[in-house]
């Protein structure tokens, strides 16, 4: 798939979110009698959106990321209980799920001597045991300090501060505790294991 189209499908619906939300956040709309803020109306128009970009992905590649399947059920079950329940506290608390959700996985893998991010990123990053356990341990707490931030910042602060806070600076927060891991790639790198070829071979 084309980069270009790749990034379109995985990033359009966040950024369509975020502009629908900038122009329509201070506008009510009615629908059947109910009326809905600006911010519940875009929740509901960006949960088949981005259900649509998954989609699309899965019909042109062939392969679906297990953390989009859970994003998406996810953004099915808090989104559509804000859009069900005319309340955004709903989808305010979704990527707290999903931290949390994370944070148990792992935690769950470390206890029974598996790594699930080897499980995730083995085809782009190759790591030996030492350098997965290091590296899960401090996702694991990045995920939990993500939580509480989600908590704290929907609890306490504005709206868009909110938006801006879940759409920009956790990204770069993300971007930036993976540079600060460098230093784990570099240690504990592994060459990447010899794929196996398919059918018998020749004799």
């Amino acid at each position: 798939m084309h980069p270009l189209l790749r990034a379109v499908l995985e990033y359009g619906p966040i950024i369509g979110f975020v502009i629908a939300y900038l122009i329509f956040r201070e506008d009510m709309f009615r629908v059947g009698g109910t009326e809905y803020t600006g911010f519940v109306a875009v929740t509901a128009a960006f949960i088949p959106l981005f259900l649509f970009g998954i989609g699309a992905l899965w019909a042109l590649t062939g392969q679906i990321a297990r953390l989009q399947i859970a994003t998406a059920v996810m953004l099915v079950v808090f989104g559509g209980l804000s859009v069900w329940f005319n309340d955004p506290r709903f989808f305010k608390m979704k990527p707290t799920a999903i931290y949390l959700l994370l944070a148990l996985l792992l935690a769950a893998g470390l206890l029974r001597g598996q790594f699930w991010l080897q499980y995730i990123f083995d085809d782009m990053i190759h790591l030996k045991d030492q350098g997965w356990r290091v590296l899960t341990r401090r996702m694991l707490g990045l995920f939990l300090v993500s939580a509480a931030a989600n908590e704290l910042v929907w609890r306490t602060q504005s709206e868009t501060v909110w938006v801006t806070f879940e759409t920009i600076v956790m990204p770069i927060l993300v971007i930036a505790f993976f540079l600060t891991q460098l230093g784990v790639f570099v240690d504990h790198a592994t060459l990447a294991p010899a794929k196996k070829k398919r059918g018998k071979a020749r004799r």
